[in-house]
């Protein structure tokens, strides 16, 4: 994991958001939501710009919700998109929790732990802001083979780049896949009680388009092509475009999605 992997600014939060959003993220939110229950007051670390946070506020009508985010261009692009006096968004670091202990009924992260540089100091830290018997509700990608529309990008982009080709997707987003791994770190975290489950999904999306452009330029990948020639940002993107509609159609898409979803509880 290297610092770029965690950098969301400038223009990636809202193409994130657009792009790879209802195609990626949304069905996985809905997901999570439905496990989690009646709560009072929940904790999402890792909100990113709100996915999670609006279909909690919207199946969780009574609840107080705190959403936080690392980085705070995420969090401003999630605020705009929910204005609510039951959700209060602050950037806080999930392994330095600014909340009292035993203050939440629940802890909520999407796709995030994977990006936490020390998951078992950030499952601590979710593990002492719940109270007695409350949840943390999770989940994070299975192997990028299992994912087969983010496979194909990466193909892309490592065939453009043949001689030093991004690892970013094999090694930030999709690369907290072992489920004794994710186990093991939540013991060490302090949790006993832990419930696996490796869920499956459609992930669609309007056009070959978006998850060329989502991921090329709405995510850290893109620093890395930058990072190779970053005046080819645009014809790296096209590369990939064409690369999902060969495999997937040049109209609607459809891919698997896989990832794992976990409970644990305090």
């Amino acid at each position: 994991m290297t610092s770029a992997d965690k950098a969301f600014a400038g223009s990636i939060p809202a193409l994130y958001d657009r792009h790879l959003g209802p195609m990626l993220f949304a069905p996985y939110a809905a997901d999570l939501v439905r496990r989690l229950g009646a709560a009072e007051r929940v904790l999402e670390t890792a909100a990113g710009t709100g996915i999670v946070t609006r279909a909690l506020a919207g199946a969780l009508p009574d609840a107080a919700i705190t959403a936080t985010d690392l980085n705070q261009p995420m969090l401003d692009l999630a605020a705009q998109r929910l204005d609510s006096p039951r959700v209060a968004w602050r950037p806080a670091n999930a392994l330095d929790l600014p909340f009292e202990d035993d203050g939440f009924d629940a802890v909520v992260c999407q796709f995030g732990v994977m990006f936490f540089p020390d998951k078992s100091a950030a499952f601590a830290e979710a593990r002492r802001v719940l109270k007695p018997g409350g949840r943390f509700l999770f989940n994070a990608w299975d192997r990028l083979a299992e994912n087969d529309i983010a496979a194909t990008v990466h193909e892309a982009v490592a065939a453009f780049f043949p001689d030093d080709p991004p690892g970013f997707m094999p090694r930030a987003p999709h690369g907290y896949h072992d489920v004794e791994r994710i186990r093991d770190d939540l013991r060490a975290g302090g949790f006993e009680r832990v419930e696996v489950e490796t869920v499956a999904l459609p992930g669609r999306a309007p056009s070959a388009a978006d998850p060329a452009i989502g991921f090329c330029q709405g995510s850290p990948l893109r620093h890395e092509i930058e990072a190779r020639d970053a005046a080819r940002l645009d014809e790296v993107t096209e590369r990939v475009t064409d690369a999902v509609a060969r495999r997937f159609g040049s109209g609607p898409i459809e891919g698997r999605l896989q990832a794992h979803v976990v409970l644990a509880t305090a």
